[in-house]
């Protein structure tokens, strides 16, 4: 997933709530859509019943499947021959456990201004949006010029392999671009909640997942042997912690963050126009090392999410194992950060492994039409604020289709503070009217980017 911006509006209620929506919404985090639960077919046939009943043919609704996960696509015909325009979203989430949240996690809670549920961040209000537009350009019988194809992923959150499908799919492949829900979004100010920046994704970073594996002839607790494969893992992960890969920019990276240090007053704003203006300036860049915000903007980020080790409590550990997560700069090989990873911890007895098999993708240029349209969706809600490519640190289905040929950016049409980011984690929350604003920019984009009229 991505790290989406969303939050609380900083502006009046001025979007108007839609019950049908809501109604949308509260049903599908109610699909524990986790991988091993096997509830993407249900929620497809959920969303295929809400879509057919609003007017949709079934010769415009297609599944498409990969082993218990079960993906969607739903095509609006144009009045024109063209190439076609993808609107994306993922209905798959991160697990939660309910015992360890607050509420329930797969029921939408509606309390203090919040809607709580795993997936109400990611992405479940992407795939409402989509569901709405489509729904609304029946209801008020409006026609593109050419094909908007919606795009509904199974499996964003672990292998990508439906989101592959549909980037093959016939109604797809030839598509001139692609607009992902999943990313993008408004920064607002943490103290005044004043809107400060929109950020449209143009790039990520290339997601690649290392195992280090210790193992050990092992042995009897009671008998300590001078090698143990848990001490040896820990004084590699230590390493690894320590080691900071070299500061990196591209000509995105540094209109991004010199445009948010335009917004942001103190030692934090300061450095990053100074590393924008010139990225070797170390001083800069060691205070944005600091900050979960921007670090992943500046480097490769290597860091360790998991870890396993043992057999019994009175035995010495035959194996030891970490999980190491990696958000790799743009142009940087995965086997160069491999073998970073090995030199930093310089030990034969750690074997490190890479996991599956991360790709990279390109940059997507920005499209002045495309940004135009955004802006006028974003400031039709928030007037004057500006409009700026960004490098998501975090992972998309949107480098698949760059990878694809089709060229992508991601504008959730949702605004939050950078304090404000819940997705994968305990209690998930979503603003509410951040909701409804994604709701109107969403189909803002569509009938602006498809020049959708009214049909005859």
């Amino acid at each position: 997933m991505a790290l989406l911006l969303l939050a609380t509006s900083a502006l009046a209620d001025t979007v108007p709530r839609d019950p049908a929506a809501r109604e949308i919404y509260a049903r599908i985090v109610a699909f524990r859509t986790a991988a091993g639960h096997g509830q993407t077919p249900a929620m497809v046939a959920y969303l295929s019943e809400v879509l057919r009943k609003g007017g949709v043919p079934a010769a415009d609704i297609a599944t498409l499947d990969h082993g218990e996960a079960r993906a969607m696509l739903v095509r609006v015909p144009g009045r024109e021959r063209g190439r076609p325009i993808l609107f994306s979203a993922h209905m798959d989430v991160v697990d939660a456990r309910p015992e360890e949240w607050e509420r329930s996690p797969f029921e939408l809670i509606e309390e203090n201004g919040n809607f709580y549920g795993r997936g109400t961040m990611d992405n479940k209000a992407g795939v409402v949006a989509l569901v709405s537009t489509i729904l609304r350009l029946r209801a008020e019988r409006l026609q593109p010029s050419r094909d908007l194809v919606f795009g509904f992923v199974a499996d964003e959150e672990t292998g990508m392999e439906t989101t592959r499908l549909i980037a093959a799919h016939p109604w797809v492949r030839d598509a001139e671009f692609a607009i992902n829900t999943d990313a993008g979004g408004g920064l607002l100010d943490d103290a005044t909640g004043k809107p400060l920046i929109y950020l449209v994704q143009g790039a990520e970073k290339t997601y690649a997942t290392f195992d280090l594996t210790v193992t050990n002839p092992g042995g009897h607790s009671s008998r300590p042997r001078a090698d143990n494969a848990i001490y040896q893992l820990a004084r590699a992960l230590g390493r690894i912690e320590a080691y900071r890969f070299p500061v990196m920019a591209n000509d995105l990276t540094r209109a991004y963050l010199g445009a948010v240090g335009k917004t942001l007053e103190g030692e934090e704003g300061e450095a990053l126009r100074r590393f924008a203006a010139d990225p070797n300036d170390a001083a800069a860049a060691e205070v944005l090392a600091r900050s979960p915000e921007f670090v992943g903007t500046t480097r490769t980020t290597c860091v360790a999410t998991m870890l396993g080790a043992g057999h019994a409590e009175n035995a010495l550990p035959q194996t030891a194992k970490a999980t190491v997560n990696c958000r790799i700069f743009p142009g940087v090989p995965v086997e160069t950060v491999r073998e970073a990873l090995v030199a930093v911890v310089a030990d034969p007895g750690v074997k490190i492994t890479t996991l599956d098999k991360p790709e990279a993708s390109p940059v997507s240029e920005m499209r002045p039409d495309v940004v135009e349209a955004i802006e006028r969706a974003v400031r039709a809600n928030y007037p004057g604020v500006p409009v700026v490519p960004y490098l998501e640190s975090g992972g998309t289905d949107g480098k698949v289709y760059r990878t694809a040929g089709i060229p992508t950016f991601a504008s959730s049409g949702l605004f939050s503070k950078a304090s404000e980011m819940y997705a994968h984690g305990l209690n998930e929350r979503l603003p509410v009217q951040s909701f409804y604003e994604g709701l109107d920019q969403v189909y803002r984009l569509a009938v602006d980017l498809g020049r959708a009229k009214r049909a005859p």
